[in-house]
């Protein structure tokens, strides 16, 4: 899967560039601030003990069974019993370390930018270590569910790790998803059911736009900070990391990096990126 995206992005294509426009009658944009997410209980069943969710997009608790992304919160030390997910699931370290693996593992901590995928009724435990440890999750369907290992299985899918250090990260010479003007750089992690994750890197200084053709876009900051400026009104809105920007149609969203360091989107549409 990690292969097909990277070899379908560098190849040029005159069709693919003519789908975009910067042209947008009826703008879907929309912004959810870091500050607006409401938390709970990741897994009420364990009280106090249990890590802190905060739902982005979706439903998390699968009463409406569609696409959710959502931040997991967690305590340093904690480290969960062995159990499986009803599920599969793709994540991001945004802050803090986290080690996710079989039970019998050593610890092999990933750091913030690092992507993993834990395959539905598998048996592993997810531990944390830092003074603030935040993690994106993203699911197909909800509802999120922790199972025992007395009902773990195996569903024929095999975990992605991706530590961030080994990130891959294309420019506008090596990719045509970039402006041949534009400094920003792209990492395509994976692609499955006509949907992609990918990162794009915003270098210092940044000012400019992601044009989507996609039904599907959702966007959080990793890292860093934007100011998004909102088509509807023209309103800017400070994103902070843990941010969300989105759209459900054809979109622009025009950004500026407003950190005094680069800034990391990860990114999941079904849809084509021009960033400009």
């Amino acid at each position: 899967m990690l292969f097909i995206g990277l070899i379908f992005s560098c190849t040029p294509s005159d069709k693919y560039a003519n789908k975009l426009s910067e042209r947008i009658e009826n703008p879907t944009n929309t912004v959810v601030l870091s500050s607006e997410i409401v938390w709970e209980k990741l897994n009420p069943a364990r009280g106090d003990q249990s890590p802190q969710a905060g739902t982005i997009w979706g439903d998390r608790k699968g009463r409406k069974r569609v696409a959710t992304g959502f931040l997991a919160k967690f305590v340093d030390g904690f480290s969960s019993p062995p159990h499986i997910h009803n599920i599969t699931y793709r994540a991001v370290v945004i802050k803090g370390l986290v080690h996710n693996d079989d039970p019998k593992a050593e610890n092999m901590w990933m750091k913030p930018g690092s992507f993993w995928t834990q395959p539905v009724g598998e048996s592993h435990i997810t531990s944390a270590k830092g003074k603030e440890v935040i993690v994106l999750v993203e699911i197909d369907q909800g509802p999120y569910l922790v199972r025992p290992i007395s009902e773990a299985f195996d569903s024929g899918e095999r975990p992605v790790n991706i530590e961030a250090s080994n990130i891959v990260w294309l420019n506008n010479e090596t990719t045509n998803w970039i402006d041949t003007k534009s400094k920003a750089e792209i990492s395509f992690l994976l692609e499955s059911q006509n949907l992609k994750s990918l990162f794009i890197r915003l270098p210092i200084g940044y000012k400019g736009k992601i044009l989507t053709n996609g039904t599907v876009f959702h966007s959080v900051v990793t890292e860093g900070n934007l100011n998004y400026t909102m088509p509807q009104n023209e309103e800017i809105k400070v994103l902070d990391t843990g941010s969300y920007f989105g759209s459900t149609d054809k979109a622009v969203h025009t950004i500026e990096n407003n950190s005094e360091n680069e800034t990391v989107l990860y990114i999941r549409t079904n849809g084509e990126l021009k960033i400009k």
